[in-house]
């Protein structure tokens, strides 16, 4: 088995449930993932989802958080790590058009 380390990243998300870096977890593969950060880069506060899909539905890891301009929510990292299977992916939406940037950071094993 490979251990492979990723960094994921998305600029300008806005108001589509996007995955981000355009991740999905490959057919064999498992990933954990280390940590997620988004920040705000427009000049208001915004209000962010972040989703878990397992391919089909999409599941709540936070709903209609507030995040300040130019702030950040880390809504995965330190003690919580998820596991994501084949087909798994982790998306992001914002109530606001091009103000959300996203990091995941994911170890993929295969």
């Amino acid at each position: 088995m490979a251990n492979i380390f990723y960094n994921k990243l998305s600029r300008n998300l806005g108001n589509t449930l996007t995955a981000v870096g355009s991740y999905t977890v490959g057919s064999g593969n498992t990933a954990i993932v280390l940590g997620l950060t988004v920040c705000n880069v427009s000049g208001a506060t915004i209000n962010v989802d972040v989703t878990v899909n397992n391919g089909s539905n999409d599941h709540y890891i936070v709903k209609n958080a507030p995040v300040s301009a130019g702030g950040a929510l880390e809504p995965i990292g330190g003690d919580q790590k998820i596991v994501l299977q084949a087909g798994h992916s982790i998306k992001v939406i914002s109530d606001a058009v091009t103000s959300l940037d996203a990091i995941l950071s994911i170890m993929e094993i295969s």
